[in-house]
């Protein structure tokens, strides 16, 4: 029986970061090519989503921030399309997972705050999974505890208060929630392991995540992380709950 693809919105402005990032979705997921689709809003205008026509929908991280002052116009027009498309989600609770970029887009649309207060430099952070989270499907599998890689300016510092919390860190206080059944959001990122990591430091050394004379240095570190893989289950998880059959 055909089985609906999953959708993954990309706004990253550069080839090889978005090559990237859905080659590793596309990887963490154990999805083909057939089904996952991959949209990149920010090459042009998002047009109207069928979301019948899909399994769930992934909103890949960005080098946009929700919290800048100065917005150029490609990044105005990205948020207010993907504005428009997560109302609906949220409305609808249609299955959504949103990686690191999700946490402002939807923070945002909530009524939270999103600022620079708790950013985290490029690196591994332990998260602790909440009581909520220890039974939540998409957790399964990660334990109480677990390691991933988090590089972000900005991060929620409000919670909306609709929310359900299912994952905290130290320096970053919200790593994950739940809006409704369905819709999920992290801020660390379930797609990387050290080498997509480290590919993609490269394309952004100079983009202010960190002092480019650092890369060397950072890339050891992350080599030698205790990422052992299970935050990949977010997406793996995420894809064996929603995934569903064409009527």
């Amino acid at each position: 029986m055909p089985v609906l693809p999953f959708l993954l919105l990309g706004t990253r402005d550069h080839d090889e970061a978005a090559a990237a990032e859905y080659a590793s979705v596309l990887r963490h997921t154990g999805l083909d090519a057939d089904h996952l689709h991959h949209v990149r809003v920010e090459s042009e205008p998002l047009p109207q989503i069928d979301l019948a026509a899909y399994s769930g929908v992934i909103l890949g991280g960005s080098s946009f921030s929700i919290s800048d002052e100065v917005k150029t116009p490609v990044q105005e027009r990205v948020e207010d399309d993907l504005a428009r498309l997560v109302e609906r989600i949220v409305d609808t609770d249609f299955p959504f997972l949103g990686l690191c970029y999700g946490v402002g887009t939807v923070t945002q649309h909530l009524g939270g705050v999103v600022d620079r207060e708790f950013g985290e430099p490029v690196g591994a952070i332990e998260v602790t999974v909440t009581r909520d989270g220890l039974v939540d499907p998409i957790l399964a599998g990660v334990g109480e505890k677990f390691h991933a890689f988090v590089a972000h300016k900005e991060a929620c510092s409000q919670v909306p208060s609709t929310v359900t919390m299912l994952a905290l860190g130290t320096a970053c206080p919200v790593q994950m929630y739940r809006v409704g059944r369905n819709v999920y959001v992290t801020q660390f990122h379930p797609e990387l392991d050290a080498d997509d990591l480290t590919a993609r430091m490269r394309i952004y050394q100079h983009h202010g995540y960190f002092a480019p004379e650092e890369m060397d240095d950072l890339a050891a570190m992350i080599k030698a992380a205790p990422v052992d893989g299970r935050q990949h289950r977010v997406l793996s998880n995420f894809v064996e709950r929603y995934r569903r059959a064409a009527e």
